[in-house]
This record gives C-alpha cells, structure tokens and sequence, in this order.
C-alpha cells in the first residue's frame, strides 16, 4: 500500500510524530530522530484517518464564505482592515498594474492601456497583494513601535508572510513572522496577534504568566481572539 503524499517537518519541540491535515494538504511533524522509515510507516498506519480528515476539512472549506469577490472588476468590494471598499479601474501608461487607497475610502487600480478586459481581473488581483503585504510591514511596525518599548519586546525580525494556517510566530532568535492576511480583519486582531508574538520574546509558552503580559497590553485580547476563531477561516481564504 502506498502512503499519501505529505510534507515532513522536523521540530525539536515534538515529542511524538503528528499528523496535521489541511485543506489538501498533509503535514507530517516529527522529533530530529524519529527515522524517515517510522515515519513513512506511521503515515500508513494512520491512512484511513488522513483520507476522512481530509473529506471533512474539504466539507468545511467549502462552507466557509469568502471575503475576495469573484473577480477584480469596477465597481466590487474589496476587504481592508475590516471594511469592504469599492474598487475603480483606470487604465494608464504604466507598464505594470498599481494600485492606491483614495482618501482612505475606495481603491483605485491602474492597468496598461491595451490590456484585454478579461485580463483584468487577475493584474488587478497581484496589485492588491503586492499592496496589501506593502501595508501590513506598516501596519505592524506601527503596532510594535506601540507595544515593544513597554516590557522591552524587541523583535530581531519582523517578516510578512504568506501563511495557510497560522497568523503569527515568534522564532528561537526573536525573529517575528505575520501573516500579510490579517490585513483584512479589523485593526483590533492584527493588534493582538502582533502583542501575542511579541509576549512569546519573554515567555516562550502559553502560560498564565503569558497571557496575563498579554492582557496588559490589550486588556480586551479574548474578545479579539474570539473574533479571530469565528472569522478566521474566511480570512485564509484570502484574496
């Protein structure tokens, strides 16, 4: 019998070997010395687990509505730090698509003149990630600047990434990674996940001592993790 394809990744903080399903994907985590062998062999094991965790994490993503409208055109809604804003198309001289926010209130995006119609939607769509990434750096730099200083929570790093299943990590060395998509949730979760990854710089868990530094910063921080559970998926969705 053939395993199911999957990605291996080792962490020291493991103590057993795991199985981590996504939506088509399948992650396996294992300890440094856990052979390659053991592992294959567990993932056959656990076969017929993988194949009906996949079918219900499948059933879920379909019932998860979407944020992003079903194509890039004049005139739709485009998510933004908990809003939706209308979208203009203009066509410029430009070579490459851009995009702005218009006093805060809509978006305008440029497309090289003789551009197809139909080719619109997906150069459109790449402006607005390139974007949205350009202001989640700033967003969360200006939430760092805010926290940091306080308990002396330095980050050694702060990267934006693109990220599947997780908002936020706080590395071995201080190095803080965020996912660029908080960008569409309101202000008030991107704050919490940055305080959240910059308390992990001073406790490595998730102990009462933990989260009770986390409470000093954003007293309301269940509120907003609540938000977070409820609306998360749809988030991940992206754009």
């Amino acid at each position: 019998m053939n395993a199911p394809s999957y990605t291996l990744r080792r962490s020291s903080r493991a103590k057993h070997t795991r199985i981590v399903v996504k939506a088509g994907q399948i992650e396996v985590v294992a300890p440094p010395k856990v052979s390659e062998r053991n592992i294959h062999s567990f993932v056959l094991a656990q076969q017929d687990w993988i194949e009906s965790a996949l079918r219900r994490v499948a059933a879920k993503t379909r019932e998860v509505p979407t944020l992003a409208p079903p194509n890039y055109r004049d005139g739709v809604a485009i998510p933004y730090l908990g809003r939706q804003l209308p979208l203009r198309i203009e066509t410029s001289r430009n070579k490459t698509p851009r995009l702005d926010l218009r006093d805060d209130a809509w978006f305008c995006a440029k497309v090289p003149a003789g551009i197809e119609p139909d080719q619109h939607s997906e150069l459109v769509r790449q402006a607005l990630i390139r974007w949205m990434k350009s202001q989640a750096r700033q967003q969360v730099q200006h939430f760092v600047d805010r926290h940091a200083p306080r308990h002396g929570l330095f980050p050694r790093s702060i990267r934006i990434k693109t990220q599947k299943s997780r908002w936020g990590s706080c590395g071995p060395d201080n190095d803080i990674n965020l996912n660029w998509l908080l960008l569409l949730a309101p202000p008030a979760a991107l704050e919490y996940v940055v305080v959240h990854e910059l308390c992990h710089i001073r406790h490595r868990n998730h102990s009462a001592a933990f989260w009770e530094l986390v409470a000093e910063h954003v007293p309301d921080y269940r509120q907003r993790r609540l938000w977070l559970k409820q609306h998360g998926a749809s988030l991940m969705q992206g754009l």
